[in-house]
């Protein structure tokens, strides 16, 4: 379909001078760029009202659907600035694909993917001055879809609305590219047969604030979940997929079915390909990773996401006990090559011949 969105221009924006100050250290989510993108669904309408307008508060009514029934689900995604001055995203094609697979399971409306790409575009485009142009910063983009009727009866919501914000950020862990510590919980689980865990929803991330809360009491950075059924098998950490790297050059990952499709996930999986490792994706038991982790046939850990791109990982810590993968940070480590081919391709210091890179502006 074609939607074409108005622009109301912010009329008070942030000034020149505070924007530079803010993009001198942006942190991770704390700031926000002029503008947000909006579209509008109605059961009788369709899509509609499509537009980039200011940034500001979102009027809902007290009885409106999400705050009830938590029918919404979301996207991350980045704009990365290239040495050139142009901008590019990263596979935001996979990302619409993804977020009409999470919409079917959340009873929302689907977005078309010609629209959700447009809105991206859009909003960059609007607040082009707001992608940093350091190191590793980049504009972290939020598209999300949430139930805007006010009703409270349980049943799909006849309104819906889309937007998308937009965030300069540094790196999503504070300290940098460095290992991380996950919490082995047995008390808590991420998803089970037949749920969410495939869809990025909010109420999945809501499920992992105890835990999480719990790994830090721990002194752990992450929390690692396993399957709801035996309690036995590795399936994800809080936001982030997880990788295993054998001695004899395997890259092994849990399986899809109750974990989210990351979309780094994915391209990781590809780029390991190419230098040559053997991919299995497969369940894989929590003693596997402790056993394997203590003799040394697994020699490196690590997570990957939108946020955190790809992220080491040191100790794993349960009840009673503790392993370290020996190589993981290592410098010519498969996870940091892996991390370097990523980064180098999304900030347009590598060739991309996968065509992964969309430009922006």
């Amino acid at each position: 379909m074609s939607v074409r969105f108005t622009i109301e221009a912010h009329p008070s924006p942030v000034s020149r001078a505070r924007r530079a100050e803010i993009l001198q250290d942006p942190k991770f989510g704390q700031y926000f760029t002029d503008h947000m993108a909006r579209v509008v669904w109605t059961e009788d309408d369709g899509w509609g009202d499509a537009a980039i307008v200011p940034l500001a508060p979102v009027p809902l009514h007290p009885a409106a659907a999400v705050l009830h029934y938590a029918q919404e689900i979301f996207e991350g995604m980045k704009a990365y600035r290239h040495p050139d001055g142009s901008v590019w995203t990263f596979r935001p094609e996979a990302n619409a694909e993804r977020f009409a697979r999470s919409a079917r399971r959340l009873a929302l409306p689907e977005l078309p993917a010609d629209v959700f790409l447009e809105s991206v575009t859009q909003l960059v485009r609007a607040d082009r001055d707001w992608v940093p142009g350091e190191g590793e910063q980049s504009l972290y983009l939020r598209p999300f879809m949430f139930a805007s009727e006010a009703f409270l009866g349980v049943r799909p919501a006849a309104e819906v609305t889309y937007m998308v914000i937009a965030s300069p950020v540094g790196p999503y862990f504070s300290g940098g590219v460095q290992p991380v510590s996950i919490w082995l919980s047995d008390r808590y689980t991420r998803a089970g047969r037949g749920g969410t865990g495939a869809a990025k929803c909010g109420g999945n991330y809501a499920a992992s604030l105890a835990p999480m809360r719990e790994a830090a009491e721990h002194g752990c950075d992450q929390v690692c979940f396993l399957d709801a059924t035996e309690g036995r098998y590795v399936e994800e950490l809080g936001g982030m997929n997880l990788y295993f790297v054998t001695r004899d050059g395997r890259l092994v990952t849990p399986e899809l079915g109750t974990i989210l499709e990351g979309v780094t996930r994915a391209s990781v999986i590809t780029l390991a390909k190419d230098l040559g490792l053997d991919i299995e994706e497969r369940r894989v038991d929590i003693g596997e990773w402790q056993e394997g982790a203590r003799t040394g046939e697994i020699r490196e850990v690590f997570a990957c996401g939108t946020g955190a791109v790809v992220t080491p990982v040191g100790r794993l810590v349960w009840e009673g006990g503790e392993v370290t993968a020996p190589d993981t940070a290592a410098e010519d480590s498969v996870t940091m090559r892996l991390r370097r081919r990523l980064v180098d391709l999304q900030f347009g210091r590598a060739e991309d011949p996968y065509g992964w890179m969309r430009r922006l502006v």
